[in-house]
């Protein structure tokens, strides 16, 4: 008897059915090959051939000749059906191990694997040779009843609607805060512009402007060292810290529990030091009873946290559509199909409802008007029209007679039909759609994945930055206080020359913290 091999031939080129059509037709023709299947959304033949006369290689340069690329695909295992079953009835490992050893025995059982605790069966098998139904009656004839593991037909997985909503309510929190705050500043800022005309043009002397500074109503001081603007900028920010904050300070605990740092840490660090070094600063300047209203930077948290969570809301939003289109995708597909037996001359004998997943490679499955196709495949027996615009787009019914293809996931209209299964399970090209779209999804854009990996080094480094500059700072302080003394601003003679240059050198510090935290980056 002949041998016969199998190969998988990666296919690249093909648009639509009539180049699957083309590439079965002329390979089939050829000396050596048994049959050719080809899957179009994979890109992937089937090959069955005759290796004394013909080999992968000389395969893969026919279909070349035809006008598409072809690649010998090398791990065959690809075409393994995988079978998850719960299997009940089994009492001890002399269970297990009867089913075991029963379809190792039989034949197109490549492995098996029987979990006892669980009642699961995990089997890979060679759809030529068997099908998951064979297998589930194996189980069956051992004396034990078994079902198929049910699989969760819904894209819950793909659901973006809690990310959705916990962003926004984050992005709520932050603006409605950060409104106020951002009027205070820009109202302390006209006032400011306004105090150094009046300066500039009557020449008053510091102490008239520190009084005219005092005079206005957010630097009132309600305890000395605490005037309302601060006071103020202090309530707004301690909500949107918390409330806004909460969702960056949890994913950047888990990064750093993994020795990593991304946006999220830097994000957290930069607000977290600016809300707790106002803070320090103003209950510093309330014990020390100060003149000037120290500088404050309770404005930067609120401000982050909003164009951040914007970003992150968003960004879910976009993810979330794509979701839902695969939603409506996953739900195409039928759940049941209808199996008949044929006796000769295509005459009915049986026919059976089972579930899709035990649909096997070469079963006749007839499909009744206004029924879905379970499974691609080929038309035995019948005419009639199909609806096929929920895969190709096409708004009219196609017309399938004997001969031709037919997909899963399309509407049978006006004439029952009988079909020889192709393309069973996880290849359907409805499957194929729905596994393209989804890695789609979970895998990054090439830039964002260059943009983590940027920042897992900017992180570090930025944190880096900022200590120099502090500790830069506070040495240029000590080994000439003038320079400092010139740049901070209401230096007032009552705190020491030291103080004035630890706050300094922090603020600095600070400064380009949060600078660089929201860097355009990761905004973008």
């Amino acid at each position: 008897s002949k041998t016969i091999s199998k190969c998988y031939v990666q296919v690249t080129g093909m648009t639509c059915a009539s180049c699957v059509a083309n590439i079965e037709r002329n390979l089939r023709r050829e000396d050596g090959i048994h049959s050719i299947l080809v899957a179009l959304m994979a890109g992937k033949a089937e090959v069955r051939y005759n290796p004394a006369v013909i080999h992968p290689a000389a395969i893969a340069e026919l279909i070349r000749e035809l006008g598409f690329g072809a690649t010998v695909m090398e791990n065959c295992g690809e075409g393994d059906g995988i079978l998850e079953l719960v299997v009940r009835g089994m009492t001890c490992a002399s269970c297990v191990h009867k089913i075991e050893s029963t379809l190792m025995k039989t034949n197109g059982v490549l492995y098996c694997s029987v979990a006892l605790a669980t009642n699961k069966a995990h089997i890979k098998y060679d759809p030529e040779a068997i099908g998951p139904r064979d297998v589930i009656q194996v189980i069956k004839d051992l004396g034990f009843t078994t079902s198929l593991v049910k699989k969760d037909r819904s894209a819950s997985h793909l659901d973006h609607k809690q990310e959705i909503r916990q962003w926004k309510r984050s992005f709520v929190v932050s603006l409605v805060f950060c409104i106020p705050v951002m009027g205070l500043m820009i109202y302390m800022m006209v006032m400011d512009s306004q105090l150094s005309d009046a300066h500039a043009h009557h020449n008053l002397s510091t102490e008239e402007m520190e009084a005219l500074h005092s005079s206005m109503v957010l630097e009132y001081q309600l305890v000395p060292g605490l005037s309302v603007m601060n006071f103020l900028s202090f309530l707004f920010c301690v909500p949107v810290q918390v409330f806004g904050g909460w969702h960056f300070y949890i994913q950047a605990s888990r990064a750093l529990r993994h020795n990593t740092a991304n946006m999220d840490v830097l994000v957290v660090l930069a607000t977290s030091i600016a809300f707790l070094y106002s803070t320090i600063i103003l209950l510093v300047a309330m014990a020390e009873r100060a003149k000037v209203n120290p500088v404050t930077f309770f404005d930067t948290p609120p401000m982050l946290f909003v164009f951040i969570s914007l970003g992150r809301w968003l960004e879910h939003v976009a993810k979330g559509k794509t979701s839902e289109a695969l939603a409506r995708l996953i739900s195409l597909q039928a759940t049941e199909a209808t199996i008949v037996t044929l006796g000769p001359d295509n005459v009915l004998l049986s026919e059976e409802q089972v579930d899709v997943d035990l649909v096997q490679r070469g079963d006749i499955v007839k499909v009744v008007p206004g029924g879905k196709f379970p499974v691609d495949g080929r038309v035995i027996e019948g005419h009639s029209m199909v609806d096929e615009s929920l895969i190709t787009g096409e708004a009219m019914p196609v017309t399938k007679k004997p001969g031709n293809t037919v997909i899963a996931g399309s509407i049978n209209q006006n004439g029952t039909l009988l079909i020889s299964a192709t393309h069973v399970g996880a290849d359907t090209t409805l499957s194929q759609i729905v596994k393209l779209v989804e890695e789609a999804q979970t895998s990054k854009a090439p830039i964002q994945q260059f943009a983590d990996k940027l920042s897992g080094y900017f992180v570090p480094f930025i944190v880096a930055v900022s200590v120099v500059t502090l500790l830069a700072w506070i040495i240029i302080g000590f080994v000439d206080f003038e320079i400092v003394e010139k740049y901070f601003l209401g230096y007032n003679k009552s705190i020491s020359a030291a103080e004035v240059i630890i706050r300094f050198a922090f603020q600095c510090s600070i400064t380009v913290l949060c600078i660089a935290c929201p860097c355009s980056l990761g905004l973008a």
